[in-house]
């Protein structure tokens, strides 16, 4: 890539190489803002190929799988190499053509592929099958001497999950447990969420300690609310009943004070 950035002047291919390295740096955590920073640098430098190279795996980490598949066709044709062919091919799968990614699966661009290319085009063949029904061709599909190897690959987790997955979906259940442990056993990268699917097929559910916490708070809130709630209201129902028993003790001093009166004045008209 640094050497594709020396045919352009300095200035620019430095501010290139800074929003291409934004991309690698943001594209797992904000895919989004990445596929911003990749376009910023298509702007810049649309003729050189490693920045029409990230642009398209920009796109295809958003789901933009028509972008990605033309930036990546711009790239080959600007490189003239196949190593983009596998994910070209899952762009196909994306856009709702599986069977263009399986004949791209069969053209002779796979055999110019290196080891880990040809397992990752085998694994978009096995998904193009999926989507088209094929289940039990799927599991064929991945049956491989890299999935029957024991020494550990970048590529060995994923192929024994994707083989895993296979088995489960044409019902060969214990097979597939099988499968998720062995993927789970070379897993050294967390790539895979195998030890989910193990736990899932054993029956185990896993509680999130933060959740029940927060769950606990809130109801001993509203017990609490509701503890204050009828305080209050047996306070207030007191201080009407005081303030009722008051009000006859009240209303009757004037009566008194006017019986009192009526009995001087007959008294006067006594006398």
């Amino acid at each position: 890539m640094r050497q594709e950035l020396m045919s352009l002047p300095k200035g620019l291919a430095e501010e290139v190489a800074r929003n291409l390295v934004m991309v690698a740096n943001l594209l797992d955590e904000d895919p989004e803002q990445a596929y911003a920073y990749s376009r910023i640098a298509l702007r810049l430098a649309s003729r050189v190929a490693a920045v029409r190279e990230a642009a398209g795996f920009a796109s295809y980490a958003t789901a933009k799988y028509s972008e990605a598949l033309a930036e990546f066709r711009a790239a080959r044709r600007m490189t003239g190499s196949v190593e983009l062919w596998p994910v070209m091919a899952d762009c196909e799968r994306g856009m709702g053509r599986p069977e263009r990614a399986l004949a791209m699966a069969g053209e002779p661009e796979v055999n110019k592929l290196d080891k880990a290319g040809q397992v990752e085009m085998r694994l978009v063949a096995a998904g193009a099958r999926k989507d088209m029904g094929q289940t039990d061709a799927a599991v064929v599909t991945l049956q491989s001497p890299e999935l029957a190897s024991n020494s550990v690959q970048p590529w060995t987790a994923r192929l024994r999950y994707a083989y895993a997955d296979a088995l489960l979906d044409v019902g060969r259940e214990a097979e597939a447990r099988e499968w998720f442990a062995k993927a789970l056993e070379a897993d050294q990268g967390g790539q895979t969420d195998a030890s989910d699917r193990l736990a899932e097929l054993d029956g185990v559910e896993f509680t999130d300690a933060m959740v029940e916490s927060e769950d606990s708070e809130d109801e001993v809130t509203e017990v609490t609310s509701a503890e204050e709630s009828e305080e209050s209201g047996a306070a207030e129902a007191a201080e009407k009943s005081e303030e009722a028993a008051e009000k006859p003790a009240e209303a009757e001093k004037p009566v008194q004070a006017e019986k009192s009166a009526d009995a001087d004045k007959a008294a006067d008209d006594n006398s």
